[in-house]
């Protein structure tokens, strides 16, 4: 009786490591397929880029005069962009999500908000453009231009700001805001200088990742910041320019006037920006979590 069951134990714990190691291989070859297809897709953008890539090309203006193609007014419009954009959507962003995380009350409102923000995140950034410009551009008079854009950019981010600030709330102890109550700080003043503090690193991880998304849009910019490639160097002036960003001028390059070596080299630059967010990401993180262990 006792052979019996010591066998049909033995087999089960075979058949159960078999299932292991095929789950295993399966896993395995699905990481190999992802990371492979990943790192073909970069390495060829890089390899038909990066030799297209000068001094020239990054330090001047499309000129059909002089005969060059320089990129420095896409590169200027794409900072002018994000550093708007940063401006409008974060105060509105991470105020939301200290609402929602630590003011509110009715937590019914508060779910409709969160599924709000997350309808918003799925919705195609090409209708995030066509509202935008009839908003902004039409409605409020702002025509094509990098303020209208940067507004329309400030739609398309929020749902990212508000959720990634809310999860790095949420990582703060409870204990942190009952011992501060216990000290007798306001609320406000336990949000500034412990909530805050405490989960800046995750607050910082979602800006970063949203300016990513900033960097890599084009079909909401199209509509409402336009194709524009005169070199503006005021950044008040820029606002009510028409102006492309990187990838914007990579689409009109490659669709328009079908420079597929100008277009490969502008994915190039677009390529690099992201990953180096990426690592930025990572760094910052790192550093900031060693700093809060000392």
């Amino acid at each position: 009786m006792s052979s019996a069951i010591m066998s049909g134990t033995k087999k089960s714990s075979a058949r159960r490591r078999s299932y292991s190691i095929i789950l295993l291989c399966f896993i395995g070859l699905c990481v190999a397929i992802a990371v492979s297809l990943i790192g073909i897709l970069i390495g060829f953008i890089l390899y038909r880029g990066l030799g297209h890539i000068s001094w020239e090309f990054l330090t001047t203006a499309r000129s059909a005069l002089r005969g060059t193609i320089g990129i420095l007014p896409n590169i200027l419009f794409t900072l002018y962009l994000i550093v708007t954009t940063l401006i409008i959507v974060l105060p509105i962003g991470i105020g939301a999500a200290i609402y929602l995380n630590e003011y509110a009350t009715n937590k019914r409102l508060v779910r409709i908000i969160e599924f709000t923000t997350e309808t918003l995140a799925g919705i195609p950034s090409i209708i995030y453009g066509l509202v935008g410009f009839l908003l902004f551009a039409q409605g409020l008079g702002l025509r094509v231009s990098i303020l209208a854009g940067a507004l329309t950019l400030s739609i398309l981010s929020l749902p990212t700001i508000v959720r990634t600030t809310q999860e790095a709330l949420r990582t703060v102890p409870h204990s942190y805001r009952e011992g501060a109550f216990a000290l007798g700080a306001t609320k406000w003043y336990m949000i500034r200088t412990i909530i805050l503090p405490s989960s800046i690193d995750g607050i910082i991880t979602g800006v970063i990742l949203a300016v990513g998304r900033m960097v890599g849009e084009s079909a909401a910019l199209l509509f409402t910041a336009g194709t524009g490639y005169a070199l503006v160097t005021n950044y008040i002036q820029a606002l009510g320019t028409s102006g492309g960003t990187l990838s914007v001028a990579l689409f009109v390059y490659a669709t328009e006037h079908g420079n597929f070596d100008v277009s490969f080299a502008i994915a190039s630059i677009l390529v690099i920006i992201v990953l180096l967010l990426n690592f930025s990401v990572k760094l910052i993180r790192r550093k900031l979590g060693n700093q809060r262990k000392i």
